[in-house]
């Protein structure tokens, strides 16, 4: 093990002549090593921020500025500084380096007038409804052209993009009104009517000021305090609640071993970190032009959410070498580099078999402590300071803490049973949401968990950043692991194992027997939660996005008019509902809400329900407003981010306001998300239909609601995952999954179209 090889590393010896060292050629060179690991990582970070600083400008753009501006001046014998060269020449007595200093002048005008010009024209986002328009081509032209002619890295574009625009509250109230007319009887709409007039005379205008005023102070108006408020003052257990999980591929299974999988899947993962660190992964631009927001990349690797009595906080150290895996109850911290690289598939392979062969028992209390991460925050604060910041105890959770990220070997074995598929999934899904509640660290960025058979899947915290990020990084690593690194025949990473490679190190823990108590607490909270969560996934395979294209219908749209569909069938009623939408087209963007339920869907679901005259227009017409709420909300005019941080600024000036009371005591009892496939050039399923993703999921929202993430995969299928809570009599995610099934193929039916 590593204890041993550490304690090697130097010896001495006293004499009488003094004290004779002993030193390690091995260890000085892991020392070597290390540092030139460590400089060549700053100098890039340090080469990447001059060039994000400089961006759209280029070093070919600063050659050709400035050999322009030298030969104009030397050969056209004209001054285009209009007189500024010629004063600077009377202090600086080599005229070159004058001409060199105003040619740069000339060369930063032009990048911040280029930057200015690009984020007027990203500020602009007719292209969402004009999609075939010349305005939208002349729009997409321009902003490639004041993009620049350097190829944009992961950051190039953050400096252009433009701020989120704080929408006008009678906007918002009107916007408002309209989301809830569908769901309120006709006295009550009345009365929230005067609510809302209320709020917009006597309240707005002084909480609206204040907003204006942050907008022009902050990046992103929303962004921080929508981390801090929703997710980390929030002192309920983040298990279940706020943490989400991802799945292997459904169909293929590369290999059975364990060991192996563990292997290639963290090489992969510590290879997207490599590109990240260097900022090497293309900016996500919609449309191949249009940039998204890349800040959220930013604590994906080596962040852990960390406990606080009020509130918690976000750790991110700038680098990690070295992952912390759990296995069986015991911890470990593994090193990723040795040699000054990274170590290869079969080196973890080796490492991860070490793991699985060590014998030893968990030390009292360690068995279990991840509980605390699980349960309520207060206790895990209360357990942390008074137990775990000291000792052997602070250097062992410093190493989970600081790892790049999490690793479970799982005992249990998890996949796709096609002789049983619901049952299997559900299992699948359970162990990848909750496991047995002490066999994840969810405060950490995200914990890989690989099973006995090799499948494989993530469980996020969700506060650093939205499940699109980690969406990004899950199918980068699949496709390498499939497509690159690859198995041999009896199962194993490709490579040999290394001779004098280091051990894993065994974490020591000195856990006393009132921490044991409060660890047990923090398990039978978290338990109880996760014996309440009931998960249905259904691989929808009668028909995909090919056939609803040639519905001339938004996919995403006949989705969410289906799940309308479903609930009413369900219910025999219509609810409040949350979809997710991106807000990143601008700076710092996170997430904004659509309101799917809508007059037009609510007047297509009544009509095929109670008296199934309805028709394909009817249907087209709901979904055209759905795509117009979804387009409102990615571009700053969406409801429920403006309506929280009003209410946000009522509280620091103590105003009690009863429309922003109730509206945000509205439970979103339909809460809903799309899990976008961002790569598709990775995957060709025309070629590779086996290699489809199931997605992933989240738990329910509200006690008597509905969770439902969907994954449109291919032209064939959508994976839909549905939880709601076992407790509740009003839910049953079978039910409902079957209602949704169902409504799928009766708005297919409208339209005439064969299967």
């Amino acid at each position: 093990m590593a204890e041993a090889h550490q304690a090697v590393a130097f010896q001495f010896t006293v004499s009488p002549d003094g004290i004779d060292l002993q030193l390690s050629h091995e260890a000085l060179r892991q020392v070597y090593l290390s540092g030139l690991h460590s400089w060549k990582k700053r100098f890039i970070r340090f080469r990447n921020g001059i060039m994000n600083g400089v961006y759209p400008g280029s070093a070919p753009g600063f050659v050709v500025v400035l050999a322009g501006y030298m030969g104009r001046a030397k050969y056209v014998q004209a001054d285009p500084s209009l007189g500024l060269f010629c004063k600077l020449g009377q202090y600086i007595p080599v005229r070159r380096v004058g001409g060199i200093l105003v040619g740069t002048g000339l060369w930063v005008a032009i990048i911040y007038t280029m930057r200015n010009v690009l984020k007027f024209l990203l500020s602009w986002h007719g292209w969402m409804s004009e999609r075939h328009g010349a305005a939208t081509w002349k729009s997409r032209a321009l902003v490639r052209i004041f993009s620049g002619i350097q190829t944009p890295t992961l950051c190039s574009f953050q400096t252009s993009l433009p701020n989120l625009p704080v929408p006008s509250v009678k906007d918002t109230m009107t916007r408002y009104l309209e989301s809830v007319r569908p769901l309120l009887e006709e006295k009550e709409y009345k009365r929230m009517e005067v609510l809302t007039l209320d709020f917009q005379k006597n309240y707005a205008p002084k909480l609206q000021w204040y907003l204006r005023l942050k907008s022009l102070w902050a990046t992103n108006y929303v962004s921080d305090w929508w981390e801090e408020y929703i997710y980390l003052r929030s002192r309920n257990p983040i298990m279940v609640n706020s943490n989400y999980y991802v799945m292997d591929f459904l169909y293929v299974f590369p290999t059975q071993r364990q060991a192996a999988r563990a292997g290639n899947a963290i090489h992969s993962i510590m290879l997207y970190r490599k590109k990240l660190d260097r900022a090497e992964i293309k900016p996500f631009l919609l449309q191949n032009t249009i940039p998204m927001c890349s800040s959220q990349y930013e604590r994906m690797f080596n962040t852990s959410r960390v406990p606080g009595i009020d509130s918690d906080t976000l750790q991110h150290v700038s680098n990690s070498r070295h992952i912390a895996v759990y296995h069986r109850g015991r911890y470990f911290k593994v090193g990723m580099f040795y040699d000054g690289r990274l170590l290869l598939p079969r080196e973890i392979e080796q490492q991860m078999e070490r793991i699985l062969a060590d014998t030893s028992e968990p030390q009292p209390g360690e068995e279990k402590l991840a509980a605390l991460t699980a349960g309520d925050r207060v206790p895990w604060a209360c357990a942390r300071d008074a137990y775990l910041r000291l000792g052997k105890n602070r250097q062992s959770l410093d190493a989970v803490e600081k790892a790049a990220f999490f690793v479970t070997l799982d005992d249990t074995e998890q996949r796709h049973d096609p002789n049983n598929p619901v049952e299997s999934l559900r299992r699948y899904a359970k162990s990848l949401l909750h496991g047995n509640c002490y066999d994840r660290w969810f405060d950490k960025s995200f914990n890989l968990i690989v099973y006995k058979n090799g499948t494989m899947g993530l469980n996020a915290e969700h506060s650093w950043a939205d499940a699109p990020i980690i969406g990004h990084l899950w199918e980068a690593f699949l496709w390498l692991c499939f497509f690159f690194l690859g198995y041999t025949s009896d199962g194993h990473c490709k490579g040999q194992p290394h001779r004098s490679l280091p051990g894993p190190q065994r974490l020591q823990w000195s856990i006393p027997s009132e921490c044991q108590s409060m660890i047990d607490n923090s398990l039978a909270v978290a338990q109880a939660l996760a014996d309440d969560v009931d998960i249905h996934i259904i691989p929808f395979e009668d028909f995909g996005k090919g056939l609803i294209k040639k519905c001339k219908t938004s996919p995403d749209a006949f989705i969410q008019i289906a799940l309308q569909l479903a609930y009413f069938r369900d219910k025999g009623k219509f609810c409040l509902t949350y979809e997710a939408s991106m807000t990143r087209l601008f700076r710092e963007g996170r997430t904004e809400t659509v309101r799917s339920c809508t007059m037009e869907t609510c007047a297509f679901v009544r009509a095929i329900v109670n008296t199934g005259a309805t028709s394909s227009g009817e249907c087209r017409t709901a979904a055209k407003k759905h795509q117009q709420m979804y387009r409102m909300a990615m571009t700053g005019k969406g409801i429920d981010r403006h309506l929280f941080c009003l209410y946000l600024v009522s509280k620091y000036l103590q105003l009690d306001s009863p429309f922003l009371k109730e509206v945000l005591s509205e439970p979103w009892r339909l809460s809903t998300s799309q899990t976008p496939l961002q790569q598709p050039e990775l995957f060709d399923l025309v070629r590779h239909p086996e290699l489809v993703s199931s997605g992933g999921g989240f738990g329910p929202v509200a006690d008597d609601g509905y969770g439902v993430a969907y994954i449109i995969v291919g032209e064939n299928l959508i994976n839909f995952h549905i939880s709601c809570k076992r407790s509740s009599p009003e839910t049953d995610s079978h039910r409902f999954g079957n209602h949704i099934r169902q409504a799928m193929l009766d708005m297919l039916d409208l339209f005439q179209l064969p299967l």
